[in-house]
């Protein structure tokens, strides 16, 4: 039996405001999901390392209303290898971790960090002051049942200390804690994989057996680089970057992945593919839903 217990979308709001979450919640329910990631951080929940008790009701209020597993995306600018922010950082995971436990979510989206070129004095020893961090924040979260995922996160500017997905892997072993796994963005991996002239597949298998939660969008694995589109429509069109496109869209094998590939207990196949493609977003979810299955079978098989 596979080891993959849903799917469904990331759902969040642009303006800040509760109204934009709720219509796409509902959007989400309509549609049959029985899964969703909430971008909590775009909704002024936290100031300071502290919860915000009126609109933390809102939202434990807002959840209430839908049947959905929830699991919730942290801050997408996290980096615990920063020895500036880091201690805020820690407190705004630690608030996180208790909006988490708020809404029944078990899962708190944290990225891998990373270091600019000119911070070059900073690279000793960011590793272990990452590794130092996540044990924190996981001896924190133990007692709210919470998980941190560990995502993998590609190269954004030139000379970037940025660990690779099986590097990242090897973080989550050398933490070697109940509550840290690792996130597999396929995206990110490609994208990674591809500038640093990586076996893509098999960093991603490096990634499988300590991976308990799953980001899944399509992409060519073709880097950014300096080429800026005017609209975001025009990355698309070349195929550049971290498209988060409707499953089909690029050329990722999902597959072979997900015939190949076996991930921890209670993982969550989640689809950060958002309202921009709320018309595709129901043959991608059809589509997951066949990945699911097909993880399932081959696991029976393997049994």
């Amino acid at each position: 039996m596979s080891n993959l217990i849903g799917t469904g979308f990331n759902v969040g709001t642009h303006n800040g405001e509760f109204a934009q979450l709720e219509a796409d919640m509902r959007a989400n329910a309509d549609m049959g999901v029985d899964t969703i990631e909430i971008g909590v951080t775009a909704l002024d929940l936290i100031a300071g390392g502290r919860i915000i008790s009126e609109r933390h009701e809102a939202l434990v209020a807002l959840t209430k209303q839908f049947g959905f597993r929830y699991t919730v995306h942290g801050l997408v600018s996290s980096n615990f290898m920063d020895p500036i922010t880091q201690r805020y950082q820690i407190d705004a995971a630690k608030a996180l971790v208790e909006v988490c436990n708020s809404i029944g979510s078990e899962i708190l989206v944290h990225h891998s960090g990373s270091l600019r070129a000119d911070a070059i004095a900073d690279w000793a020893g960011a590793d272990e002051r990452e590794r130092e961090a996540l044990t924190e924040l996981a001896d924190f979260a133990r007692p709210h049942g919470v998980r941190i995922a560990l995502e993998n996160i590609f190269t954004t500017e030139p000379g970037q200390y940025r660990q690779t997905p099986s590097e990242v892997a090897a973080t989550v072993k050398a933490v070697d804690h109940s509550n840290v796994v690792a996130l597999i963005d396929f995206s990110h991996a490609y994208i990674e994989s591809t500038f640093k002239g990586l076996d893509f597949h098999a960093e991603i298998a490096a990634m499988a057996p300590v991976a308990g939660h799953l980001h899944v969008h399509d992409s060519f694995g073709r880097p950014q680089g300096f080429f800026r589109g005017y609209h975001v429509q025009e990355n698309t069109a070349l195929g550049i970057g971290d498209l988060h496109m409707p499953l089909g869209w690029g050329d990722i094998a999902w597959d072979r992945i997900f015939s190949d590939l076996t991930f921890l207990p209670d993982t969550v196949l989640m689809m950060e593919i958002g309202d921009r493609y709320r018309r595709e977003q129901p043959e991608s979810l059809k589509r997951a839903r066949e990945l699911l299955a097909l993880n399932s079978r081959e696991a029976i098989a393997a049994e």
